[in-house]
């Protein structure tokens, strides 16, 4: 097993429009997702990889590709994305021809070793609908690749989330087959974590024994109505992504997710003056 850790950052919900364009006529994706970059291309140590859960476009449509590739230029790190439900598999493969999909054509999987760690990524998209589901060439597809190194650690990443969050316009809409994914991922206990998106705004639950996230965006989030008390709104609040962490040791090594705020904050300052007293 390798000795040094793995970092894994995800990113999600980009929802690139044309430029120009404000997303709901409020928010500029386009500079959330610079500032993101800018954060991602800062944080030390580097991440081993950037993972980008869906909707990556909005619309979606050539231009928005173009654009969503354009911003991303500038970033140093090695990535790779699978859709959400606001984008398009054909143009998505179109606009990263290079991304190494387990098919020709079809679901946009993909499995990428990263250290020692396997990343597979699955393509939860429907054509024109927002829930999501795993069709059954993907299913195959993930219990074959489980099995074929069962002591690598594995993470797994879709845009869906295959649990319900409580807001109640996007539990549904989240992964109807969940229970289809749930064996499989039982089946394989190098699974390690399940990181989503779609939502907006980090979550945390167990699903088939395996710690399961929601990321955040850099954008904007899905207001936390779980009183059920308004219309499918959203809020702007302080944007972060998902660090996961991987330590090596054990059968499986650790896995730890932090949450990563994007900006500048105040500090970092001391704890402890040049005395070595509590300031």
């Amino acid at each position: 097993m390798p000795s040094r850790p793995v970092r894994i950052a995800q990113i999600s919900d980009l929802h690139i429009k044309l430029p120009g364009s404000l997303a709901y006529g409020r928010v500029d994706t386009a500079k959330a997702l610079e500032r993101c970059v800018a954060a991602l291309n800062e944080f030390n140590p580097a991440p081993d990889f950037v993972v980008i859960s869906g909707d990556l476009a909005d619309t979606p449509t050539v231009g928005e590709y173009e654009y969503l590739r354009r911003l991303l230029t500038p970033l140093k790190l090695p990535f790779a994305g699978v859709p959400g439900n606001h984008d398009s598999r054909e143009l998505m493969r179109a606009a990263f021809p290079s991304a190494r999909y387990a098919v020709a054509s079809g679901p946009l999987n993909q499995e990428i070793e990263v250290g020692g760690l396997d990343l597979l990524l699955l393509d939860s998209s429907v054509h024109g609908k927002p829930h999501g589901e795993l069709d059954k060439l993907t299913l195959q597809w993930l219990d074959a690749r489980l099995a074929t190194s069962p002591d690598r650690p594995a993470l797994l990443f879709l845009h869906h989330p295959p649990f319900k969050a409580g807001i109640w316009h996007m539990d549904r809409q989240n992964l109807l087959n969940a229970g289809e994914l749930a064996p499989i991922v039982r089946g394989h206990p190098r699974v390690q974590l399940i990181g989503t998106g779609h939502i907006h705004r980090a979550a945390l639950t167990m699903f088939a024994g395996v710690p399961t996230t929601i990321c955040p965006a850099p954008n904007h989030a899905v207001d936390l109505d779980l009183a059920e008390l308004r219309e499918p709104s959203f809020k702007v609040e302080p944007p972060a992504f998902h660090l996961h962490t991987w330590f090596p040791g054990g059968r499986f090594g650790t896995l730890v997710t932090h949450q990563v705020p994007i900006g500048t904050f105040d500090g970092p300052h001391p704890f402890f003056g040049p005395d070595g007293k509590l300031l």
